[in-house]
């Protein structure tokens, strides 16, 4: 039996707000008051509601949003061996190179 398993949910966070000084480090105004757009199923939907948000504030250059990665936080990648961290840069060289 070949049963197909549901795509794995990979949740997504988009937020935005007043930065203090734009082009700089990520430092907004005032906490508080952080646009929470939503938490999304995928990066798809998550890229699209973004993508309204930022338009939506297109006139503003301190105003940003950003898209979060919450399932990076939730179930992180598990540290790669030495030997395989080693092939894994030899590799990433090779095809920079």
């Amino acid at each position: 039996m070949n049963k197909k398993m549901p795509p794995q949910q990979r949740l997504h966070l988009v937020f935005g707000g007043e930065l203090k000084k734009p082009g700089s480090a990520i430092d907004f105004r005032d906490v508080s008051k952080l646009d929470i757009v939503g938490l999304f199923p995928d990066y798809a939907t998550a890229y699209s509601a973004w993508k309204s948000a930022a338009q939506s504030t297109v006139d503003s250059a301190h105003t940003r949003y950003f898209i979060l990665h919450i399932h990076h936080l939730l179930e992180p990648e598990p540290e790669p061996e030495p030997e395989q961290k080693e092939e894994k840069e030899e590799k990433e060289s090779e095809i920079h190179s």
